[in-house]
């Protein structure tokens, strides 16, 4: 299976995303987007797959990522397992950092630091410090400080050693208007995924015929628009297994499942156990279930949590 297209939601008003993601497990989610991304973890061990890259990661680990580079973390163990696995993600688009750096000589070095990242980038312990030095910005809830903790973070890391990690991409990428098309697309998956969306509905959206919807999917997410919101459904109640306590069968009704039986069956298919085991296991250790086998042509469910 290709890997799966993420769909990255620059929130309105703003130039750039962070993410602050705290999770019990960092799990193998092939994908690609894009946008630029720049990650660092802490408090978490294990393999990181960026390109033809296969490497370990260590807590400390800071990354960019090139625009449409497949690329995933996957956790063993955390370094401290009272607490959660940590990823401080930013992701910004490749014209506008140019764009930027065209405008604004104070931000030139964004050009070099994109021309670098070409074999994606991993950076020295000095530079993750650095970043680190920068959370109070970029997580703060003020777009403006975080746009300004994220640019200077930017320049200095334009300047600082750094080791390429895979081969610059050679394949064809998604063009624009196949980007728009699959974000606005994308957008209604994600805001009503619990809802009996038709194929015509989407096929409006994206302006479109429902072939074409196909191809679209196929080509850059490596399946249907059914498939995705499978994964996308499942995804969402695992999240609430573990998050809340609410009764399985009306988790089985908000994400979507007309039915429990079905939804038991196409959970049990997607992570090898029921909903109820699956709850059972994190109770019991305080992460989510591993599946059975790691394989770099699939994909977990779920990349966006919102």
């Amino acid at each position: 299976m290709r890997p799966q297209f993420e769909h990255v939601a620059i929130p309105k008003g703003c130039s750039i995303r962070v993410l602050h993601r705290q999770v019990a497990e960092i799990p193998f989610e092939w994908h690609h987007h894009p946008e630029y991304e720049l990650t660092l973890t802490l408090n978490s061990r294990g393999l990181r797959f960026i390109g033809d890259h296969i490497g370990a990661y260590e807590s400390g680990d800071l990354v960019l990522v090139p625009t449409e580079m497949p690329h995933t973390w996957a956790s063993t163990n955390a370094i401290n397992e009272t607490r959660p696995h940590t990823a401080i993600v930013v992701w910004f688009a490749g014209d506008w950092a140019l764009h930027l750096a065209e405008v604004c000589p104070e931000y030139s070095g964004l050009r070099k630091l994109l021309k670098r990242s070409t074999t994606a980038l991993t950076f020295a312990a000095s530079a993750a410090e650095k970043m680190e030095s920068h959370l109070s910005g970029l997580l703060s809830s003020a777009p403006r400080k975080r746009l300004q903790a994220a640019l200077d973070l930017l320049t200095e890391l334009a300047d600082m050693e750094a080791a390429p990690l895979a081969t610059p991409q050679k394949t064809a990428r998604i063009t624009q208007d196949e980007s728009a098309q699959l974000n606005r697309i994308l957008d209604v998956l994600h805001k009503r995924f619990a809802e009996p969306l038709r194929a015509q509905d989407l096929c409006a959206v994206g302006n479109m015929s429902e072939r074409s919807l196909h191809r679209l999917f196929v080509r850059h997410l490596g399946e249907n628009v059914s498939d995705y919101l499978g994964r996308l459904r499942i995804g969402r109640a695992c999240m609430w297994l573990v998050e809340t306590d609410r009764p399985i069968s009306l988790i089985a009704a908000d994400a979507g499942f007309s039915n429990l039986s079905n939804f038991n069956r196409r959970f049990r298919a997607a992570r090898q156990m029921t909903p109820k085991e699956f709850r059972r296991y994190y109770v019991k250790h305080g992460r989510m279930p591993e599946l059975e086998k790691v394989d770099l042509r699939k994909r977990s469910p779920s990349l966006e949590r919102r």
